[in-house]
Protein backbone atom coordinates (compact mmCIF):
# COMPACT_ATOMS: atom_id res chain seq x y z
CA UNK A 1 0.00 0.00 0.00
CA UNK A 2 1.35 3.44 -0.97
CA UNK A 3 2.29 6.02 1.54
CA UNK A 4 -1.26 7.79 -0.11
CA UNK A 5 -3.21 5.24 0.48
CA UNK A 6 -2.17 4.71 4.22
CA UNK A 7 -2.68 8.52 4.79
CA UNK A 8 -5.87 7.90 3.28
CA UNK A 9 -7.17 5.25 5.84
CA UNK A 10 -6.07 6.96 8.98
CA UNK A 11 -9.06 8.96 8.68
CA UNK A 12 -11.15 6.42 9.65
CA UNK A 13 -12.35 5.30 13.03
CA UNK A 14 -11.33 2.29 12.78
CA UNK A 15 -7.50 3.28 11.57
CA UNK A 16 -5.73 0.40 14.44
CA UNK A 17 -7.59 -2.17 12.15
CA UNK A 18 -6.15 -3.64 8.57
CA UNK A 19 -8.35 -2.07 6.10
CA UNK A 20 -10.90 -3.97 4.33
CA UNK A 21 -9.98 -6.75 1.33
CA UNK A 22 -12.11 -6.86 -1.60
CA UNK A 23 -13.71 -9.68 -0.39
CA UNK A 24 -15.08 -7.71 2.72
CA UNK A 25 -15.69 -5.04 0.78
CA UNK A 26 -17.97 -7.00 -1.16
CA UNK A 27 -19.64 -8.77 1.71
CA UNK A 28 -20.59 -5.07 2.82
CA UNK A 29 -22.17 -4.06 -0.72
CA UNK A 30 -23.60 -7.73 -1.32
CA UNK A 31 -26.29 -7.53 1.30
CA UNK A 32 -27.95 -4.73 -0.09
CA UNK A 33 -28.90 -6.58 -3.26
CA UNK A 34 -30.65 -9.26 -0.63
CA UNK A 35 -32.56 -6.65 1.17
CA UNK A 36 -34.21 -5.15 -2.17
CA UNK A 37 -34.14 -8.09 -4.22
CA UNK A 38 -37.09 -8.93 -2.19
CA UNK A 39 -38.83 -5.38 -1.57
CA UNK A 40 -38.35 -4.76 -5.45
CA UNK A 41 -40.20 -8.28 -6.02
CA UNK A 42 -42.84 -7.66 -3.83
CA UNK A 43 -43.24 -4.41 -5.68
CA UNK A 44 -43.38 -6.23 -8.84
CA UNK A 45 -46.16 -8.69 -7.66
CA UNK A 46 -47.82 -6.22 -6.30
CA UNK A 47 -51.23 -7.65 -8.43
CA UNK A 48 -50.74 -10.62 -8.08
CA UNK A 49 -50.77 -10.32 -4.23
CA UNK A 50 -53.33 -8.25 -4.28
CA UNK A 51 -55.53 -10.90 -6.01
CA UNK A 52 -54.32 -13.31 -3.91
CA UNK A 53 -54.33 -12.30 -0.44
CA UNK A 54 -57.37 -9.84 -0.51
CA UNK A 55 -59.68 -11.35 -3.18
CA UNK A 56 -62.69 -9.75 -1.81
CA UNK A 57 -62.24 -6.25 -2.48
CA UNK A 58 -62.28 -4.46 -6.17
CA UNK A 59 -59.17 -3.92 -8.01
CA UNK A 60 -58.48 -0.82 -6.90
CA UNK A 61 -59.07 -1.52 -3.04
CA UNK A 62 -56.62 -4.62 -3.61
CA UNK A 63 -54.09 -2.88 -4.99
CA UNK A 64 -53.83 0.02 -2.60
CA UNK A 65 -54.17 -3.08 0.34
CA UNK A 66 -50.92 -4.79 -1.33
CA UNK A 67 -48.99 -1.54 -1.05
CA UNK A 68 -50.41 -0.45 2.18
CA UNK A 69 -48.32 -3.61 3.55
CA UNK A 70 -45.37 -2.83 1.42
CA UNK A 71 -45.63 0.86 3.22
CA UNK A 72 -46.43 -1.12 6.30
CA UNK A 73 -42.61 -2.29 6.21
CA UNK A 74 -41.37 0.80 5.71
CA UNK A 75 -42.58 1.69 9.57
CA UNK A 76 -40.72 -0.52 10.77
CA UNK A 77 -37.66 1.24 9.09
CA UNK A 78 -36.33 3.59 11.57
CA UNK A 79 -37.02 1.20 14.16
CA UNK A 80 -34.66 -1.10 12.69
CA UNK A 81 -32.56 2.20 12.51
CA UNK A 82 -32.21 2.51 15.85
CA UNK A 83 -31.64 -1.02 16.76
CA UNK A 84 -28.59 -1.57 14.05
CA UNK A 85 -27.46 2.09 14.75
CA UNK A 86 -26.75 1.05 18.06
CA UNK A 87 -25.23 -2.37 17.41
CA UNK A 88 -23.25 -0.93 14.85
CA UNK A 89 -21.78 1.99 16.82
CA UNK A 90 -21.59 -0.24 19.97
CA UNK A 91 -20.07 -3.37 18.97
CA UNK A 92 -19.16 -2.82 15.25
CA UNK A 93 -20.02 -2.80 11.71
CA UNK A 94 -20.01 -5.67 10.38
CA UNK A 95 -22.15 -7.61 13.89
CA UNK A 96 -25.01 -4.99 12.45
CA UNK A 97 -24.34 -6.61 8.84
CA UNK A 98 -24.24 -9.96 9.49
CA UNK A 99 -27.43 -10.04 12.06
CA UNK A 100 -29.62 -7.59 9.87
CA UNK A 101 -28.71 -10.05 6.48
CA UNK A 102 -29.67 -12.79 8.55
CA UNK A 103 -32.85 -11.66 9.37
CA UNK A 104 -34.28 -10.37 5.98
CA UNK A 105 -33.24 -14.31 4.55
CA UNK A 106 -35.65 -15.61 6.66
CA UNK A 107 -38.35 -13.37 6.54
CA UNK A 108 -38.20 -13.73 2.38
CA UNK A 109 -37.71 -17.03 2.34
CA UNK A 110 -40.99 -17.74 4.71
CA UNK A 111 -43.25 -15.12 1.89
CA UNK A 112 -42.64 -18.23 -0.48
CA UNK A 113 -44.21 -20.48 1.94
CA UNK A 114 -47.23 -18.45 2.72
CA UNK A 115 -50.39 -20.08 2.02
CA UNK A 116 -53.12 -17.50 0.46
CA UNK A 117 -56.43 -16.15 1.48
CA UNK A 118 -58.17 -19.22 -0.11
CA UNK A 119 -56.18 -22.05 2.47
CA UNK A 120 -56.59 -20.22 5.50
CA UNK A 121 -58.87 -16.78 5.08
CA UNK A 122 -57.90 -13.49 7.10
CA UNK A 123 -54.64 -14.99 8.49
CA UNK A 124 -52.87 -14.66 5.08
CA UNK A 125 -52.79 -11.28 4.59
CA UNK A 126 -51.85 -10.97 8.40
CA UNK A 127 -48.85 -13.23 8.41
CA UNK A 128 -47.61 -11.49 4.96
CA UNK A 129 -47.82 -8.45 7.35
CA UNK A 130 -45.80 -9.98 10.01
CA UNK A 131 -43.47 -11.04 7.92
CA UNK A 132 -42.75 -7.71 5.76
CA UNK A 133 -42.86 -5.43 9.11
CA UNK A 134 -39.62 -8.21 9.86
CA UNK A 135 -38.17 -7.45 6.92
CA UNK A 136 -38.90 -3.47 7.05
CA UNK A 137 -36.37 -3.87 10.28
CA UNK A 138 -34.20 -5.69 8.90
CA UNK A 139 -33.52 -2.96 5.77
CA UNK A 140 -33.67 -0.13 8.80
CA UNK A 141 -30.06 -1.30 9.36
CA UNK A 142 -28.82 -2.33 6.29
CA UNK A 143 -27.87 0.18 3.46
CA UNK A 144 -26.72 2.87 5.87
CA UNK A 145 -24.53 0.27 8.12
CA UNK A 146 -23.09 -0.97 4.47
CA UNK A 147 -22.35 2.41 3.16
CA UNK A 148 -20.28 3.34 6.92
CA UNK A 149 -18.42 0.45 6.42
CA UNK A 150 -17.37 1.15 2.74
CA UNK A 151 -16.90 4.73 3.26
CA UNK A 152 -14.74 4.12 6.12
CA UNK A 153 -12.82 1.67 5.09
CA UNK A 154 -12.23 3.93 1.38
CA UNK A 155 -9.42 6.31 0.13
CA UNK A 156 -10.01 9.60 0.45
CA UNK A 157 -9.84 10.20 -2.92
CA UNK A 158 -12.18 7.71 -4.04
CA UNK A 159 -14.38 7.71 -0.79
CA UNK A 160 -17.30 8.21 -2.97
CA UNK A 161 -17.04 5.82 -5.31
CA UNK A 162 -16.36 3.13 -2.76
CA UNK A 163 -19.83 3.94 -1.25
CA UNK A 164 -21.33 3.89 -4.18
CA UNK A 165 -21.34 0.46 -3.96
CA UNK A 166 -23.90 0.32 -1.69
CA UNK A 167 -25.76 2.01 -3.63
CA UNK A 168 -25.33 -0.07 -6.22
CA UNK A 169 -25.65 -3.29 -4.18
CA UNK A 170 -29.25 -2.44 -3.73
CA UNK A 171 -29.59 -1.39 -7.39
CA UNK A 172 -28.87 -4.53 -8.05
CA UNK A 173 -31.00 -6.39 -5.74
CA UNK A 174 -33.74 -4.75 -7.59
CA UNK A 175 -32.05 -5.26 -10.64
CA UNK A 176 -32.53 -9.11 -9.79
CA UNK A 177 -36.09 -8.76 -8.40
CA UNK A 178 -37.01 -7.25 -11.62
CA UNK A 179 -35.27 -9.42 -14.15
CA UNK A 180 -36.57 -12.64 -11.83
CA UNK A 181 -39.88 -11.41 -11.73
CA UNK A 182 -39.37 -10.52 -15.70
CA UNK A 183 -37.90 -14.58 -16.27
CA UNK A 184 -40.94 -15.81 -14.50
CA UNK A 185 -44.16 -13.88 -16.03
CA UNK A 186 -42.28 -15.25 -19.60
CA UNK A 187 -41.63 -18.79 -18.75
CA UNK A 188 -45.21 -20.09 -17.55
CA UNK A 189 -48.73 -18.94 -18.15
CA UNK A 190 -50.80 -16.43 -16.45
CA UNK A 191 -52.67 -18.57 -14.23
CA UNK A 192 -49.82 -20.49 -13.25
CA UNK A 193 -47.89 -17.39 -12.33
CA UNK A 194 -50.86 -16.46 -10.51
CA UNK A 195 -51.50 -20.12 -8.78
CA UNK A 196 -48.06 -20.68 -7.73
CA UNK A 197 -45.30 -19.24 -9.85
CA UNK A 198 -45.06 -16.23 -7.44
CA UNK A 199 -43.11 -18.08 -4.79
CA UNK A 200 -40.31 -18.56 -7.34
CA UNK A 201 -38.51 -15.27 -6.84
CA UNK A 202 -38.68 -15.21 -2.58
CA UNK A 203 -38.12 -19.57 -2.43
CA UNK A 204 -34.70 -17.84 -4.65
CA UNK A 205 -33.73 -15.74 -1.58
CA UNK A 206 -32.37 -18.39 -0.03
CA UNK A 207 -29.55 -18.29 -2.90
CA UNK A 208 -28.68 -14.88 -2.25
CA UNK A 209 -29.13 -14.60 1.48
CA UNK A 210 -26.90 -17.76 2.11
CA UNK A 211 -24.03 -16.46 0.27
CA UNK A 212 -24.07 -13.15 1.85
CA UNK A 213 -24.29 -14.86 4.92
CA UNK A 214 -21.18 -16.67 4.44
CA UNK A 215 -18.99 -14.23 2.93
CA UNK A 216 -19.84 -12.09 5.97
CA UNK A 217 -19.20 -14.78 8.69
CA UNK A 218 -16.13 -15.78 7.39
CA UNK A 219 -14.80 -11.69 7.13
CA UNK A 220 -16.12 -11.00 10.28
CA UNK A 221 -13.22 -11.15 12.34
CA UNK A 222 -10.33 -8.07 12.40
CA UNK A 223 -12.59 -5.14 12.77
CA UNK A 224 -11.29 -2.58 15.66
CA UNK A 225 -13.45 -1.77 18.23
CA UNK A 226 -16.14 0.60 17.54
CA UNK A 227 -15.52 4.41 18.31
CA UNK A 228 -17.38 5.35 22.25
CA UNK A 229 -19.96 8.32 21.91
CA UNK A 230 -18.25 11.77 23.44
CA UNK A 231 -19.95 11.23 27.08
CA UNK A 232 -19.63 7.89 28.19
CA UNK A 233 -22.80 5.61 29.00
CA UNK A 234 -24.95 7.92 26.87
CA UNK A 235 -26.66 5.73 24.37
CA UNK A 236 -25.93 6.08 20.72
CA UNK A 237 -29.24 7.69 19.89
CA UNK A 238 -29.47 10.30 23.16
CA UNK A 239 -25.70 11.49 21.69
CA UNK A 240 -26.98 11.60 18.36
CA UNK A 241 -29.99 13.51 18.96
CA UNK A 242 -27.75 16.09 20.83
CA UNK A 243 -25.05 16.23 18.77
CA UNK A 244 -26.10 15.90 15.03
CA UNK A 245 -29.83 16.98 15.19
CA UNK A 246 -29.51 19.58 12.86
CA UNK A 247 -27.65 17.16 10.05
CA UNK A 248 -30.36 14.33 10.67
CA UNK A 249 -33.29 16.84 9.73
CA UNK A 250 -31.23 17.91 6.61
CA UNK A 251 -30.02 14.33 5.97
CA UNK A 252 -34.34 13.34 6.21
CA UNK A 253 -35.16 16.20 4.00
CA UNK A 254 -32.46 15.17 1.45
CA UNK A 255 -32.93 11.59 1.75
CA UNK A 256 -37.24 12.28 0.37
CA UNK A 257 -36.29 12.08 -3.60
CA UNK A 258 -34.69 9.04 -2.80
CA UNK A 259 -37.60 7.54 -1.72
CA UNK A 260 -39.97 9.20 -4.08
CA UNK A 261 -37.94 8.70 -7.00
CA UNK A 262 -37.02 5.39 -6.52
CA UNK A 263 -39.74 3.24 -5.49
CA UNK A 264 -42.50 5.46 -7.61
CA UNK A 265 -39.88 4.95 -10.84
CA UNK A 266 -38.33 1.09 -10.40
CA UNK A 267 -41.12 -0.62 -8.03
CA UNK A 268 -44.84 1.04 -8.95
CA UNK A 269 -44.15 2.22 -12.73
CA UNK A 270 -44.11 -1.92 -13.30
CA UNK A 271 -48.14 -1.10 -12.51
CA UNK A 272 -48.23 2.25 -14.57
CA UNK A 273 -47.56 0.54 -17.05
CA UNK A 274 -49.47 -1.65 -17.38
CA UNK A 275 -52.57 0.25 -15.99
CA UNK A 276 -51.85 3.33 -18.00
CA UNK A 277 -50.11 2.64 -20.90
CA UNK A 278 -51.95 -0.93 -21.52
CA UNK A 279 -48.75 -2.82 -21.70
CA UNK A 280 -47.86 -6.29 -20.90
CA UNK A 281 -46.79 -7.37 -17.41
CA UNK A 282 -43.75 -8.91 -19.54
CA UNK A 283 -43.20 -5.90 -21.29
CA UNK A 284 -43.09 -3.58 -18.22
CA UNK A 285 -40.72 -5.88 -16.58
CA UNK A 286 -38.22 -5.83 -19.53
CA UNK A 287 -38.01 -1.93 -19.05
CA UNK A 288 -37.94 -1.42 -16.09
CA UNK A 289 -35.32 -4.37 -15.67
CA UNK A 290 -33.57 -2.48 -18.68
CA UNK A 291 -33.54 1.01 -16.76
CA UNK A 292 -31.74 -0.71 -13.63
CA UNK A 293 -28.94 -1.84 -15.89
CA UNK A 294 -28.63 1.76 -16.37
CA UNK A 295 -28.45 2.93 -13.14
CA UNK A 296 -26.37 0.08 -12.31
CA UNK A 297 -23.64 1.38 -14.41
CA UNK A 298 -24.26 5.07 -14.12
CA UNK A 299 -24.14 5.56 -10.46
CA UNK A 300 -20.49 4.78 -9.99
CA UNK A 301 -20.03 7.04 -13.00
CA UNK A 302 -21.57 9.91 -11.04
CA UNK A 303 -20.14 9.39 -7.55
CA UNK A 304 -16.18 8.95 -9.41
CA UNK A 305 -17.57 12.36 -10.67
CA UNK A 306 -18.16 13.80 -6.76
CA UNK A 307 -14.98 12.69 -6.25
CA UNK A 308 -13.40 14.91 -8.80
CA UNK A 309 -15.77 18.06 -8.78
CA UNK A 310 -17.60 17.56 -5.13
CA UNK A 311 -20.39 15.64 -4.07
CA UNK A 312 -22.65 18.69 -3.89
CA UNK A 313 -22.40 20.30 -7.64
CA UNK A 314 -23.51 16.46 -8.65
CA UNK A 315 -26.34 16.00 -6.21
CA UNK A 316 -27.69 19.54 -6.75
CA UNK A 317 -27.31 19.08 -10.79
CA UNK A 318 -29.30 15.40 -10.18
CA UNK A 319 -31.99 17.13 -7.97
CA UNK A 320 -32.80 19.87 -10.84
CA UNK A 321 -33.03 17.39 -13.34
CA UNK A 322 -35.92 15.73 -11.32
CA UNK A 323 -37.61 19.27 -11.07
CA UNK A 324 -37.15 20.27 -14.86
CA UNK A 325 -37.55 17.09 -16.75
CA UNK A 326 -39.85 14.93 -14.64
CA UNK A 327 -43.29 16.16 -16.76
CA UNK A 328 -41.91 15.59 -20.09
CA UNK A 329 -40.23 12.23 -18.94
CA UNK A 330 -44.11 11.24 -17.82
CA UNK A 331 -45.37 12.31 -20.40
CA UNK A 332 -43.23 9.31 -22.31
CA UNK A 333 -43.90 7.40 -20.19
CA UNK A 334 -47.92 8.05 -20.28
CA UNK A 335 -47.18 7.99 -24.25
CA UNK A 336 -49.08 4.47 -24.55
CA UNK A 337 -45.95 3.46 -26.95
CA UNK A 338 -43.06 0.75 -25.21
CA UNK A 339 -40.61 2.26 -27.03
CA UNK A 340 -41.69 5.75 -25.84
CA UNK A 341 -42.01 4.26 -22.26
CA UNK A 342 -38.79 2.90 -22.21
CA UNK A 343 -36.91 6.22 -23.21
CA UNK A 344 -38.80 7.73 -20.47
CA UNK A 345 -38.02 5.26 -18.12
CA UNK A 346 -33.81 5.47 -19.05
CA UNK A 347 -34.23 9.50 -18.97
CA UNK A 348 -34.96 8.92 -15.12
CA UNK A 349 -32.82 6.43 -14.54
CA UNK A 350 -30.40 8.80 -15.66
CA UNK A 351 -31.51 11.50 -13.05
CA UNK A 352 -31.96 8.64 -10.23
CA UNK A 353 -28.25 7.65 -10.89
CA UNK A 354 -26.71 11.47 -10.83
CA UNK A 355 -28.24 12.32 -7.72
CA UNK A 356 -27.97 8.31 -6.00
CA UNK A 357 -24.75 7.72 -7.01
CA UNK A 358 -23.10 10.15 -4.72
CA UNK A 359 -25.78 9.96 -2.05
CA UNK A 360 -24.28 6.97 0.11
CA UNK A 361 -20.59 9.29 0.96
CA UNK A 362 -22.58 12.28 1.04
CA UNK A 363 -24.72 10.90 4.16
CA UNK A 364 -21.73 9.51 5.78
CA UNK A 365 -19.38 12.27 5.62
CA UNK A 366 -22.33 14.34 7.21
CA UNK A 367 -21.85 12.15 10.68
CA UNK A 368 -19.12 12.01 13.55
CA UNK A 369 -17.78 8.17 13.57
CA UNK A 370 -19.03 7.99 17.27
CA UNK A 371 -22.77 8.19 16.31
CA UNK A 372 -22.38 7.64 12.63
CA UNK A 373 -24.60 4.00 12.68
CA UNK A 374 -27.49 5.85 14.46
CA UNK A 375 -28.00 9.40 13.29
CA UNK A 376 -27.17 8.08 9.35
CA UNK A 377 -29.90 5.48 10.28
CA UNK A 378 -32.76 6.51 11.94
CA UNK A 379 -32.16 10.24 9.50
CA UNK A 380 -32.14 8.18 6.18
CA UNK A 381 -35.20 5.62 7.40
CA UNK A 382 -37.36 7.85 8.41
CA UNK A 383 -36.97 10.16 5.01
CA UNK A 384 -37.74 6.47 3.36
CA UNK A 385 -40.39 5.60 5.62
CA UNK A 386 -42.62 8.45 5.02
CA UNK A 387 -41.84 9.23 1.46
CA UNK A 388 -40.15 5.71 0.04
CA UNK A 389 -42.82 3.72 1.34
CA UNK A 390 -45.98 5.49 0.83
CA UNK A 391 -44.89 6.95 -2.79
CA UNK A 392 -46.73 3.78 -4.66
CA UNK A 393 -49.33 4.47 -2.62
CA UNK A 394 -49.55 7.94 -3.53
CA UNK A 395 -49.08 7.51 -7.27
CA UNK A 396 -51.87 4.79 -7.19
CA UNK A 397 -54.52 7.29 -5.80
CA UNK A 398 -53.91 9.99 -8.21
CA UNK A 399 -53.86 8.03 -11.05
CA UNK A 400 -56.85 5.47 -9.64
CA UNK A 401 -58.58 7.55 -8.31
CA UNK A 402 -58.23 11.23 -9.50
CA UNK A 403 -57.93 10.05 -13.01
CA UNK A 404 -54.68 12.26 -12.92
CA UNK A 405 -52.04 10.50 -14.98
CA UNK A 406 -49.45 13.25 -14.53
CA UNK A 407 -49.98 13.18 -10.69
CA UNK A 408 -46.87 11.35 -9.86
CA UNK A 409 -44.79 13.78 -11.69
CA UNK A 410 -46.09 16.77 -9.63
CA UNK A 411 -45.06 14.63 -6.64
CA UNK A 412 -42.27 14.46 -7.83
CA UNK A 413 -41.22 17.55 -8.56
CA UNK A 414 -42.65 18.61 -5.19
CA UNK A 415 -40.03 16.79 -3.14
CA UNK A 416 -37.05 17.18 -5.92
CA UNK A 417 -37.55 20.49 -4.97
CA UNK A 418 -37.57 20.43 -0.98
CA UNK A 419 -34.19 18.28 -1.46
CA UNK A 420 -32.66 20.47 -3.62
CA UNK A 421 -33.21 23.37 -0.94
CA UNK A 422 -31.87 20.67 2.03
CA UNK A 423 -28.68 20.25 -0.62
CA UNK A 424 -27.78 23.91 -1.52
CA UNK A 425 -27.50 24.31 2.43
CA UNK A 426 -25.67 21.45 3.02
CA UNK A 427 -21.22 22.05 3.33
CA UNK A 428 -19.35 20.69 0.80
CA UNK A 429 -17.61 16.98 1.66
CA UNK A 430 -15.16 16.02 -0.62
CA UNK A 431 -11.86 15.30 0.80
CA UNK A 432 -12.78 15.75 4.48
CA UNK A 433 -11.50 13.09 7.32
CA UNK A 434 -14.64 11.07 8.47
CA UNK A 435 -12.86 11.44 11.82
Amino acid sequence: MSSTDVAAYSDSPYADAAPAGPRALFAGALGNALEWYDFAAYGFLAAIFAKNFFPGSDAFVGLIAAFGIFAASFVMRPVGGVMFGHIGDRYGRRTALFISAAMMTGSTVAIGFLPTYAAIGAAAPLLLLVLRLLQGLSIGGEYTTSAIFLAENAPVRARGLVASFAGCGASAGTLLGSAVGAVTAMAMSTDDLMEWGWRIPFLLGIVLGGFTLYLRGSTAGGEAAPARPSRPGRLPLAEALRSDGREMIRAVVLNLTLGVSFYMLFVYLTTYMQQVDGLSERVSLQINTISMVAVLVLAPVFAALSDRVGRKPVVCGGLIGFILLSWPLFHLLDSGSAELALLGQLGFAVLVASYAGPMPCVLVEMFRPATRCTALSLSYNLALGLAGGTAPMVAVYLVNREQFDMGPAVYLIIVAAASLAAALTMKESRGRPLS
